[in-house]
């Protein structure tokens, strides 16, 4: 549960990285057999939709909320100050990190069955609508609706070529929406997008209990 930014401030603790990625290797073999087997009937394209669905930053995030891991994460001061214990792209990463321990500790069998269930609800909704979770697709048809424009994406890397870091950022209307990462620029970009539609959907849950408060004081007065 050690993120970076707590090993920073301190020079000889490792972060948990390392055991992000061995965890997004192993989360995708899961999610990838778990519905090849479950779905014969899909094809190729259907599959990769569904699973990108399942193993997309917000599901993640939620199923790490879940768990409570925003409690469990180390964090640096100003990362902790500044709500990283709920962000989604922290608690992304610390699940992925947990599957990681998981599989080391437990092997294969034992995580898949954990992963299973702990992104079930998930699992089911992309069921029955493999593209459901394709966050690029409907981010862009909801801002070339209200905005008349597209969303780009900025992207950026690091790493060497077999341990390559992409890391993106969407814009529309003007400013930056989302920022996402991961081991793809198409996984880079669907967590940008991810995360630019979970602010979207805050802004409009705000706007309607202000819309809702203006209501009952003009009713009162």
């Amino acid at each position: 549960m050690s993120h970076r930014s707590w090993c920073a401030e301190r020079d000889d603790s490792p972060s948990n990285e390392r055991l992000e990625l061995l965890g997004d290797a192993v989360l995708g073999h899961c999610i990838t057999n778990h519905l090849y087997r479950a779905h014969p009937e899909w094809s190729e394209g259907e599959l990769a939709q569904a699973r990108s669905a399942v193993v997309n930053a917000a599901s993640l995030a939620d199923a790490a909320g879940n768990y409570e891991l925003g409690n469990a994460l180390l964090l640096g001061v100003g990362e902790d100050r500044s709500g990283g214990r709920e962000k989604a792209s922290l608690l992304c990463d610390a699940f992925e990190a947990l599957l990681g321990a998981m599989y080391l500790d437990g092997g294969l069998d034992a995580t898949e069955k954990f992963v299973i269930e702990a992104l079930s609800e998930r699992i089911e909704q992309v069921s029955l609508d493999p593209g459901i979770g394709d966050a690029k697709t409907r981010l862009q048809e909801f801002v070339v609706r209200i905005y008349g424009d597209s969303p780009a994406y900025a992207l950026e890397e690091s790493g060497p070529d077999h341990d390559k870091r992409f890391y993106a950022e969407v814009s529309f209307a003007g400013s930056v929406h989302g920022r996402g990462q991961g081991t793809s620029k198409k996984q880079a970009e669907q967590a940008a997008a991810d995360e630019a539609w979970i602010q979207l959907q805050l802004a409009n849950e705000v706007n309607q209990s202000t819309n809702q408060g203006k209501s009952k004081h003009v009713g009162t007065a």
